[in-house]
């Protein structure tokens, strides 16, 4: 077992392409997802007004709302075909429309006044700015409106303003302060990027060994090969999650005696995972494909760029098979939530679980395709 291990090693720090994989790729990454996330909010929105109303209830609005850092109001149009020509060119990437009886429905205390605003879909972070500081403004003015219309109606200014907001409020951002998308993306991926990197790497040895017929299907070699990858990803693993969310100052509240604990289970259940696959790459190109086509399947199935109640049934169940899954939910829980141990017992055990199914399924499969192989053999004597 001892030689395998040894054997093993050397293959991985022989193959300049599985290093690249497992090393130079697992580093390099999250240094360029930072990157692309390094800003996380988009400021000084170009914002195109269409003010039919041109009154002075719409000229405040606009005041208050182009005090937001988010957007900036750079064009004053005189119809909505002209502010739409400017969303087809993408000189602006919102729209505000004020009808001509804005300012009459505001005055008549029966009355409900409308805006419109119009967002640019081609990226998700347009639309969040510029409709969460229209929101903000909306909000406001609705209160001041409320209680000017309780005013006229002969109230108290104080009794008046208990009307609109019976119960006050602070609004306070959980885990990720700033509202960007790195803060609450990155943590993810620097799992996902120690799933994917040591299942391509496994799969490229596993694809390697049957194109030069020097596969090895027994029990030993199964355990030897795991505490290879363990040996070599279980330091990778420590820095990504441990260190990295420090350096990039997203949020990092954690322990990090609960996040090497739970590192464990994690890439134990991620190798077994990937030498079960590995059975099946017949060269060394497959796993490319494999891991090109995994990736972003992975991330939604998890439940963390999309809400997992909106994913069907069947769906989490696939989900739950997967390592990454319960890894990341795990790790988010810890590193950004603060959460204990006690509060992630649920994602360690469903790891240990999936280590000991994905564990017995390796071995099996390594026997089938070693008595396969023995049998060949005889047929080709």
């Amino acid at each position: 077992m001892w030689k395998d291990f040894v054997n093993e090693l050397r293959r991985i720090f022989s193959d300049a392409g599985v290093m690249v994989i497992f090393i130079v790729a697992t580093l390099a990454y999250p240094f360029l997802y930072k990157a692309i996330y390094w800003n996380e909010q988009i400021t000084d929105i170009p914002v195109a007004v269409v003010d039919l109303s041109n009154s002075t209830q719409s000229r405040e609005f606009l005041h208050r709302w182009s005090a937001a850092p988010d957007i900036k109001l750079t064009h004053s149009c005189t119809s909505m075909a002209e502010a739409e020509q400017l969303l087809r060119d993408q000189k602006v990437h919102g729209i505000i429309y004020f009808p001509r009886d804005f300012a009459k429905q505001l005055a008549d205390p029966l009355g409900q006044a409308h805006i419109s605003l119009f967002c640019d879909m081609s990226s998700f972070l347009y639309m969040k700015a510029i409709y969460l500081s229209c929101n903000q403004v909306m909000l406001e003015s609705m209160r001041n409106i409320q209680i000017d219309r309780y005013e006229q109606m002969g109230m108290d200014k104080e009794f008046a303003w208990s009307l609109v907001q019976d119960a006050p409020y602070h609004e306070t951002a959980l885990f990720t302060p700033t509202g960007g998308y790195g803060s609450f993306l990155i943590p993810a991926v620097l799992v996902l990027i120690l799933h994917q990197t040591l299942f391509f790497g496994i799969c490229m040895l596993g694809g390697t060994a049957r194109e030069e017929n020097l596969d090895q299907y027994s029990i030993r070699s199964l355990i030897a090969r795991t505490g290879a990858y363990f040996l070599i990803y279980y330091g990778l693993a420590a820095i990504l999650l441990g260190f990295l969310p420090r350096l990039f100052d997203i949020p990092h509240i954690g322990d990090i005696g609960t996040i090497l604990l739970l590192i464990i289970p994690y890439l134990l259940a991620v190798i077994f995972f990937s030498l079960c696959v590995s059975v099946f790459i017949r060269n060394r190109e497959s796993g490319m494909v494999l891991l090109i086509s995994s990736s972003l399947i992975f991330l939604f199935l998890a439940g963390i760029s999309w809400p997992k109640e909106m994913i069907p049934q069947a769906w989490r169940w696939v989900a739950a098979c997967i390592p990454y899954t319960w890894g990341a939910h795990a790790f988010i829980h810890v590193n950004s939530m603060g959460a204990t141990f006690s509060q992630v017992t649920r994602e360690f055990i469903a790891l240990w679980v999936l280590t000991g199914a994905y564990g017995v399924m390796a071995c099996v499969l390594f026997y089938i395709r070693k008595e396969r192989g023995a049998l060949r053999q005889k047929k080709e004597c």
